[in-house]
């Protein structure tokens, strides 16, 4: 499967941003889906997931709150909803896919993910 990441920008504290996360070769609804991010100088961290139905949705505490994952598997999409944006939110998100055979289950570990799309980058200024 191909993931294709994008909707960042530069925006101010405060403000919004929608990332989404375009998935082709392959129906995502086998996949649990994670958003990641990198920021400067820093390991990636995880910051979001869903599972396959998307029943079970799982945030990094710094986000709960103020991000929502959702997943569309007719449209093969996943975005992630960012409000109340900080400038510790600057990093290039990453989308990434698990293909699990249950499709309630989350994961927060990046190296269990199989696929990985290009970043794009979020820059929040104060």
């Amino acid at each position: 499967v191909q993931l294709q990441a994008y909707g960042g920008g530069s925006v101010l504290a405060g403000d919004s941003l929608s990332l989404s996360c375009a998935a082709s070769g392959q129906t995502i609804s086998r996949f649990t889906m994670g958003w990641f991010r990198q920021a400067p100088g820093k390991d990636r961290e995880f910051v979001a997931t869903i599972s396959g139905n998307g029943g079970n949705i799982y945030y990094t505490q710094s986000v709960r709150g103020r991000f929502t994952i959702s997943r569309d598997n007719d449209r093969n999409t996943v975005n992630l909803q960012m409000n109340n944006l900080k400038p510790e939110d600057t990093a290039v998100y990453f989308c990434a896919a698990d293909w699990t055979q249950n499709p309630n289950g989350v994961t927060t570990l990046g190296e269990y993910y199989d696929y990985w799309g290009q970043g794009t980058q979020v820059t929040v200024s104060s």
